[in-house]
């Protein structure tokens, strides 16, 4: 069991720690409002590496296969996800780029959440890493419990990573809570996820 335990959590962290769109969109939100929001925004990260290790555990392989028909189809489908969440970010950013600094906090921690889910579950690559990690070793994850341990530990190992990187963005945002560093910060983590749009439909 202590195997498991320690694939789940390198796997975690291997997917995780990679610094990434996602994570750069994570430490620039977390500067532009508090740590309670970029906290929320790190578990909806660590959410759905933990849905993909679950996923990659009970079917990753038929999984692949089954969607490898629409595979094009649903890169380009999310990448125009992508592209709209980024124009409005980019919208809301200029718009209040004169508000007061005590209205700054444009996202509350449940649209936080919802939104990380949102664009790091349109990321092919996790599931893909997940699925090859768990089919290139499924003596450690061979039944309900041994597959239990290793989906909390991967997710356990995200939600470490995410929640370092909210804290370093917390530390940051005490030096762009002017409205004009809110106004940058809410401009890159647009062209980040913009960014994040592209790689996936050109992926």
């Amino acid at each position: 069991m202590r195997e498991v335990v320690l694939s789940g959590l390198v796997t975690g962290w291997a997917i995780a720690v990679p610094v990434g769109a996602v994570a750069a969109l994570l430490v620039t939100l977390t500067a532009r409002t508090s740590w309670r929001v970029g906290a929320s925004a790190a578990l909806g990260v660590a959410t759905v590496d933990g849905v993909y290790a679950a996923v990659a555990v009970v079917s990753g392989a038929a999984l692949a296969q089954l969607l490898a028909p629409v595979a094009t189809g649903l890169r380009i489908a999310s990448g125009l996800v992508l592209l709209a969440l980024a124009a409005l970010t980019a919208i809301h950013a200029w718009s209040r780029r004169s508000a007061p600094t005590q209205e700054g906090q444009a996202v509350g921690p449940l649209p936080a959440y919802a939104m990380f889910v949102g664009v790091t579950a349109v990321n092919p690559a996790t599931v893909v890493y997940f699925a090859a990690v768990v089919l290139g070793n499924r003596d450690l994850v061979d039944g309900a419990l041994e597959g239990s341990v290793f989906v909390l530990a991967a997710f356990a190992a995200s939600a470490s990573w995410q929640l370092f990187l909210v804290a370093a963005g917390s530390g940051l945002g005490r030096a762009v809570t002017g409205p004009r560093g809110r106004l940058v910060t809410g401009l890159l983590a647009a062209g980040v996820i913009a960014g994040l749009a592209l790689h996936t439909m050109l992926g």
